[in-house]
């Protein structure tokens, strides 16, 4: 998810002491000085590893495009960066917003510090708004020679959080919302998967259907450089300046740890289903499929958390650039659609004007911030009555085999969280960003734009054919009131004048939140 954390009702109930602690801590609570800081640079002379030796010569047949293979399933998508990390002989540079102390975090832990103890150099940067479980973990991984770690946008305060908020609320309301896993400067991983259970298809309750692309080729250049502009700015500090040094133990602790995972029946499983992946073997082998097609990053300027972006250098504003304006089709997925006046405007004048509108997002029985599809929920009337085609991922379908159901747009009990669209089935998005005004205004996020029939082609084929069977279509009647129906495979049809799998209560607290002036928040 992408929101900010919010107090908690415990912590909301100490409020008054909050208040006087944060009051006592705001004049010594700073953030570490940053000139002791080392800054480095991506390693460009890579051509000699194992990975740049199978990879540019597929490149050289290819030249000028950059080579994508799409992770639609969550073991694959694990998998991949799995394997990244263990083949990769000068550098890793990891980049995540989310990172959980679960079975995929705490292997993927185990996986970079066991390429620092190969000689690797691992720069591992996450956002600080989800570490609050993580700095003692942080500081014994930090304890492994060639791993360094930075918090970006950190919390001066590292408990209890909400100080942090109450005193510098402007700053750490601006998260750094990119993804990406890069190998050797040859290979990186971009789009919109955190790292945790629910993300890879190990979690046992809500999985959430996401989207990532592996990347060879010339972008992955410009992926480095972007993570470079990350790694050394203003914003990015050494967690070891801000984390206390562990009592006991050092980096091996992490083997350790994960070794005990290793152990466990459902990490047994989930690596007994990674090993029958398909992908994993072609990977192995040499012989996974790319589509060969121009890509081009967008990301925003770090600086942006800040409120010093420079005008025009933003995410949304290049993409507008780079996507160009729909003539015929427009296709968007996104998990977190906040629309708002404007872009409701601009989504309707495009319908308006004839071009197929079609987008998909949480609905509310699915969705794991309820803030958020009320910000949503105010704009599906005049949506609807500009002829835009709106869909809500269910929580639940009836029909596909296991591994489909932990991978794909969808799941046994599942959350939307990919974040893509298409124009004209010619050029399509992957990426972090969300159609919301936290990525538009707050957040630094970041993606790749990519020229090609075949995968805009075939987010627009699920759209119009897949979609529609998985998640409920809502439409206007004839008395203005909104209902939703659900379509089976076997051509069948329920009708819901409500909105489906949701409690009067739930119902009730989204119309409250809808009326509120919180749009900018989410």
């Amino acid at each position: 998810m992408t929101r900010i954390a919010l107090p908690s009702r415990r912590l909301a109930a100490c409020l008054p002491t909050a208040l006087l602690l944060s009051a006592l801590l705001g004049g010594c609570a700073e953030l570490p000085a940053l000139e002791g800081r080392t800054p480095s640079l991506t390693l460009t002379d890579t051509a000699q590893t194992k990975l740049a030796q199978a990879v540019l010569p597929l490149a050289a047949r290819h030249p000028g495009v950059s080579g994508i293979h799409a992770l639609l399933d969550g073991r694959d998508a694990f998998a991949a960066r799995a394997l990244l990390a263990a083949a990769a002989e000068r550098t890793l540079d990891v980049q995540y917003y989310i990172w959980h102390k679960d079975i995929t975090g705490t292997l993927l832990f185990d996986a970079l510090r066991q390429a620092a103890e190969r000689g690797v150099r691992v720069r591992l940067l996450l956002d600080d708004n989800n570490t609050s479980e993580l700095d003692d973990t942080l500081a014994l991984l930090a304890r492994q020679p060639n791993l360094e770690i930075r918090l970006f946008n950190p919390f001066a305060v590292r408990w209890p959080r909400a100080l942090g908020f109450l005193t510098d609320f402007s700053r750490l309301n601006r998260r750094m919302h990119n993804k990406s896993f890069t190998a050797d400067n040859q290979a990186t991983i971009v789009g919109g998967r955190n790292v945790g259970d629910e993300y890879f298809g190990a979690a046992g309750d809500v999985l959430f259907a996401d989207l990532d692309v592996l990347v060879i080729g010339p972008v992955v250049g410009a992926v480095s450089h972007d993570f470079d502009r990350y790694w050394n700015s203003p914003s990015a500090y050494p967690a070891t300046s801000l984390i206390k040094p562990p009592k006991t133990g050092d980096a091996g602790e992490i083997a350790r740890e994960a070794d005990r995972i290793d152990d466990t029946e459902a990490a047994e499983d989930y690596v007994q289903a990674m090993r029958t992946s398909p992908f994993v073997q072609q990977l192995i082998d040499g012989q996974l499929p790319f589509e060969w097609a121009p890509t081009r990053l967008v990301s925003d300027d770090p600086a942006k958390v800040l409120d010093q972006a420079r005008p025009g250098s933003g995410v949304a504003y290049n993409l507008q650039k780079l996507l160009g304006v729909p003539s015929t089709e427009l296709d968007l997925v996104s998990p977190y659609f906040v629309p708002g006046k404007s872009g409701t405007q601009a989504f309707s004048d495009l319908a308006r004007q004839g071009v197929n509108v079609r987008i998909l997002t949480n609905a509310l029985e699915a969705t794991d911030v309820a803030a958020v599809h009320a910000g949503y929920a105010k704009w599906r009337k005049p949506l609807l009555q500009a002829g835009v085609t709106l869909y809500e991922s269910r929580r639940s379908w009836d029909e596909g085999d296991a591994r489909e159901k932990t991978g794909r747009f969808g799941s046994s009990a599942s959350s939307l969280h990919a974040k893509t669209f298409a124009v004209d089935d010619q050029r399509i998005f992957v990426g972090s960003f969300n159609f919301d005004p936290r990525s538009i205004d707050l957040n630094t996020e970041m993606g790749l734009v990519i020229d090609s029939p075949v995968l805009a082609g075939k987010l627009g084929q699920a759209m119009r054919s897949t979609i529609p069977q998985r998640a409920y279509q809502v439409l206007l009647g004839d008395d203005g009131a909104l209902y939703w129906i659900a379509r089976d495979a076997r051509g069948g049809v329920t009708r819901h004048d409500t909105e489906p799998g949701t409690s009067v209560w739930k119902r009730m607290g989204v119309a409250i939140l809808s009326v509120l002036p919180i749009d900018w928040l989410l």
